[in-house]
């Protein structure tokens, strides 16, 4: 589990193709340094395993459904990623519950300048619109963001400084593709009201009988 607070921007060190998946080598230098084999960072969003530590970089295997699922697929070499170690029980939450599961990818639509912050707006498609509240939580290439406004098909985000210095939305344009993964308690709290919706008395009888 992660908080989608980015610790590091790496950068993309070389991509082999194995099989229907990939070896990927990303330079790191704040999080390799208390990382061990087997351990889980979030990269873009994505949970990955470390499967070997490198003089200055990790190198992770990148599955067919990971490479499906997430913007991985279009990484190059020198591609900047965002990295996030997994929570420590004892870490502060500070962003919210990001679990490391991308739901989809999607563009970006807008980064407009307006003072020292930036406007990102981006494209949900109608299957994931449901998900999406003004004030709500969504994690976009990992990093832990808060949601201003929804209108139609479009989130409006305000980025301030310290995140755009930070993470890899500083090397973003227009049309470029990100991950996307929508808040887990909104994700449960959707199903249980549309599992109401189709079936509400039986449901909530199964429900019950737990208790």
């Amino acid at each position: 589990m992660f908080t989608g607070l980015i610790e590091e921007v790496g950068q993309v060190k070389d991509i082999k193709q194995v099989n229907k998946g990939i070896k990927l080598d990303i330079k790191a230098e704040k999080v390799i340094k208390d990382v061990k084999e087997g351990d889980s960072i979030a990269v873009n969003g994505a949970c990955l395993t470390v499967i070997d530590i490198l003089k200055n970089s990790l190198l992770f295997d990148v599955s067919e459904e990971t490479l499906n699922r997430t913007n991985l697929k279009f990484l190059k070499r020198n591609d900047f990623v965002n990295l996030e170690r997994a929570l420590k029980v004892s870490d502060r939450l500070g962003g919210h519950i990001v679990q490391g599961h991308v739901d989809t990818v999607s563009k970006i639509t807008k980064l407009t300048e307006y003072g020292e912050h930036t406007l990102l707006g981006i494209y949900i498609p109608d299957k994931y619109i449901k998900y999406v509240i003004e004030k709500g939580s969504i994690a976009i290439d990992g990093i832990s963001l808060t949601i201003n406004r929804v209108i139609n098909n479009e989130i409006s985000i305000n980025i301030i400084p310290h995140t755009l210095k930070n993470t890899n939305l500083q090397y973003k344009k227009v049309g470029d593709l990100v991950n996307l993964e929508f808040d887990i308690l909104g994700k449960y709290v959707i199903q249980y009201i549309e599992k109401l919706k189709g079936n509400g008395e039986e449901y909530l009888k199964n429900l019950l009988s737990n208790f």
